[in-house]
Order: structure tokens, then C-alpha cells, then sequence
């Protein structure tokens, strides 16, 4: 709780300092996050559409700076190793109930986006369907033993992925004290990047897939899963 705090403090100082003189012709800081927010709109228009990018985005670009920030300040010196029998300061995401939280933000807002898109029962058509027979019925329980997958995927992956990296920043602090530990470090920063573009990707992609349900697209989308 303590470090997803501090990853809130930090990027709202990087938001005033971005924000506090701006310009026409952006300089510095201001330039830095200007490119950077450029580039994820972009890549939000060309996965969702230039029409309903902008409405995923500032959900899709939360969800990167959250995670990300906070996975690097969790290697920051004293995290994960100052305390006695429990270490003081973790990375937010080693605790299964921030990336449970995050996950379910997620979910609830892809299917916020389902209903206001497809409708009420256009989009609970997907997981309940009697018009389509027994197939479509059947194809509709697993859609929604699915959503629930979803959720513990988007859990547990981000979770095992960097509680895997304190684990080993700790291992190696032990064994290659000081200079040894620099490329695991590099590692790190690079692994928590791209983890949380992972997580972020995910919410976006699993948005624009919201169509109108038929029993054949969802048993050539499980199929595609299943490969």
C-alpha cells in the first residue's frame, strides 16, 4: 500500500513539472512526456480505430504508468530486503491483491465498454444464448467460465512475474554483492516495462474484440485460443 502510494506521488510530480510551463514548442520534460503519450495514442488508433481510441486510451495508459513506475521503484535500494522477519517496502505488484485490483478495474471496464457499445443483451448475448441451441448454450457457459480466466491470468501473471524478480534481485544481492547485481537490475527495469505494456495491451485488445455474439465466432475464437 505504502509503495503504491509513492508510485502516485511520483507521477503526479512528473505531471506538474511536465505541465507547469507548457508550451507550444515543447522542451524538456515536457517534451519527453508529450512523445511518450504520442506514441501510445498512436498505438491505441491503430489496434482500436482512430474513433474509440481516445476513450481507451486514458484507462490503457493508467494501467502502463501505474504498473511500470511501480515495478521500478520497487528496486530501488531497501525494497524487498529492509526489515526484520517482513520486509518494510515491496513492490506494489508483489502483493496479489494490487495486481487482483488492477485486474478487475480491467475486466469491469472492458465490460462497462461491452455494454455501452453492444447493448445490455447484446452483450450478455455472448454468455447467454438460447437461440443458437445446446451449442450455443454451451459456448456461452464457457465464454463466461473465460471472463473469469481472464481474471486470474491478468492476476497471477503480473504477480509471479515480478515477485519472481524481487526473489531473484534478493538471491543475487547475496551472492554478487555491489557490481554484480547491476545487470539484474538492468533485467528488472526492462522486465517491469514490459510487463506492464503486456497488461495494458491486453485491456485494449480485449476491448476492440467486442463484437456482436454468434455460437461460430466464439467457437473459432476458443479454437484460436486453444492453438
Amino acid at each position: 500500500m505504502v509503495t503504491a502510494w509513492i508510485t502516485i506521488v511520483v507521477l503526479l510530480v512528473i505531471s506538474f513539472f511536465a505541465t507547469r510551463r507548457m508550451s507550444e514548442v515543447p522542451t524538456g520534460l515536457q517534451n519527453l512526456v508529450e512523445v511518450f503519450i504520442e506514441f501510445f495514442l498512436d498505438l491505441c488508433e491503430r489496434i482500436a480505430g482512430a474513433q474509440r481510441a481516445r476513450r481507451f486510451f486514458p484507462l490503457v495508459m493508467t494501467i502502463f504508468l501505474f504498473i511500470m513506475v511501480s515495478n521500478w521503484v520497487g528496486i530501488l535500494p531497501g525494497f524487498g530486503t529492509a526489515g526484520l522477519l517482513v520486509p518494510f517496502l515491496r513492490s506494489a505488484n508483489t502483493d496479489v491483491n494490487t495486481t487482483l485490483s488492477i485486474a478487475l478495474i480491467a475486466m469491469v471496464m472492458i465490460h462497462f465498454w461491452g455494454f455501452s457499445t453492444l447493448g445490455i443483451f447484446g452483450h450478455l448475448g455472448k454468455f447467454i444464448n438460447f437461440k443458437e441451441g445446446p451449442i450455443g448454450f454451451f459456448v456461452g457457459i464457457l465464454e463466461g467460465i473465460s471472463e473469469f480466466a481472464k481474471i486470474v491470468s491478468f492476476t497471477f501473471r503480473l504477480f509471479g512475474n515480478i515477485f519472481a524478480g524481487e526473489v531473484l534481485l534478493v538471491a543475487m544481492a547475496f551472492l554478487f554483492p555491489l557490481i554484480g547485481i547491476i545487470p539484474f537490475l538492468g533485467l528488472e527495469l526492462f522486465v517491469g516495462a514490459i510487463q506492464a505494456f503486456i497488461f495494458a495491451m491486453l485491456t485494449l485488445v480485449l476491448r476492440s474484440w467486442q463484437r456482436p455474439h454468434t455460437a461460430a465466432r466464439s467457437i473459432t475464437s476458443l479454437k484460436m485460443r486453444s492453438t
